[in-house]
């Protein structure tokens, strides 16, 4: 970093004088030439006076991070897990501090967002909750899940347009019993159901195509073990579905470990479409078709919405759409 002796030395004259002609000392009487140069080395050098080292000295942001999963449920899936890892991530490059807090027995300890700048909610939230961060801060923004109201910004991904597309692709290659493996999900104290937009889409496809069998329709849990179960169920029938439609890859994980186990042949006797992407996805047996969620963007996204309010006073609430895309592997034919 320049000093003013440096600034001195090159200009010729006095660390006194670059002092009072950089701090614009009215009493000082110096030609206007040498006040230019001083100016223009300073400039070259990129001299900063404390003042203005004082000025872009910002003081630093301090983030909460709302998680509605525990700690052993985000291990179960990886999808949110990776969201919180882009606001991390995010964070860090930014040097943004952060306090994180997990829901534990469906409640959270938001004493710990005393003196934080906004909060990003990753997951679903009830009328309740969402009242209860809001008195820590108004700048929130929510990641996978969009209140109602547009009060707050959110970020969510186009699940809607990609299921269309997997249905679709399913229904051209000749699946006309196509199977679904979803989960329920709740919030509040009164365990209200969210609305899931894959479950909307598939019921809305196969009724459109006349292909609709609420015998082909089972919902648990979006884990691995729920998959397996639910897969099991389906086996035991008479008839199974030819093509399977699976609401994350962790079901799926599950599911073609049931099919494996009744011999039933991936993708030849059944084909298999999840949901996410997560990273082992490729290296199953065989590798797992499924829709691309770009979670780790969804979270960088979050943190520049909650900067936007912050930093420049946003008022206008702001809904981001993030596309997903179809990845076909060799679990579908």
């Amino acid at each position: 970093m320049a000093t003013i002796k440096d600034i001195a030395k090159i200009a010729g004259v006095s660390p006194a004088t670059v002092s009072r002609v950089l701090n614009n000392d009215t009493g000082l009487s110096v030609a206007e030439d040498t006040r230019k140069r001083i100016f223009q080395v300073a400039e070259e050098l990129d001299y900063k006076t404390v003042k203005e080292r004082s000025r872009n000295i910002e003081k630093r942001i301090n983030l909460g991070i709302i998680h509605w999963y525990s700690p052993k449920e985000e291990l179960g899936d990886p999808y949110y897990l990776s969201i919180r890892k882009g606001i991390e991530k995010e964070c860090y490059h930014k040097k943004i501090e952060i306090t994180t807090i997990f829901k534990n027995d469906d409640k959270y300890t938001t004493n710990e967002l005393k003196d934080i700048d906004g909060v990003i909610a990753i997951g679903k939230f009830s009328k309740e909750d969402i009242e209860a961060f809001s008195i820590y801060s108004k700048n929130i923004v929510f990641v996978d899940f969009a209140p109602e109201g547009m009060i707050y910004d959110s970020v969510v991904s186009d699940f809607r347009t990609t299921v269309l597309e997997l249905l679709s692709y399913l229904y051209h290659q000749g699946h006309r019993k196509i199977g679904y493996i979803g989960g329920k999900e709740y919030v509040g104290a009164n365990r209200e159901v969210i609305k899931d937009e894959r479950d909307l889409t598939y019921y809305e496809f196969v009724k459109e195509k006349g292909i609709f069998d609420p015998e082909c329709v089972y919902l648990g849990k979006f884990t691995a073990e729920s998959g397996y179960e639910l897969m099991k169920k389906a086996i035991r029938k008479e008839s199974l579905p030819s093509a399977f439609f699976l609401a994350n890859d962790s079901i799926a994980i599950g599911a073609m470990r049931a099919l494996y186990e009744a011999n039933i042949n991936v993708p030849n006797e059944v084909s298999i479409i999840a949901f996410n992407d997560n990273p082992t996805s490729k290296y199953l047996v065989p590798p797992l078709s499924t829709v691309k969620i770009h979670t780790e963007f969804m979270g960088i996204t979050a943190v520049s919405l909650l900067l936007e309010r912050i930093h420049d006073h946003r008022e206008i609430v702001k809904k981001i759409v993030i596309p997903s895309e179809l990845v076909l592997r060799e679990s579908s034919k």
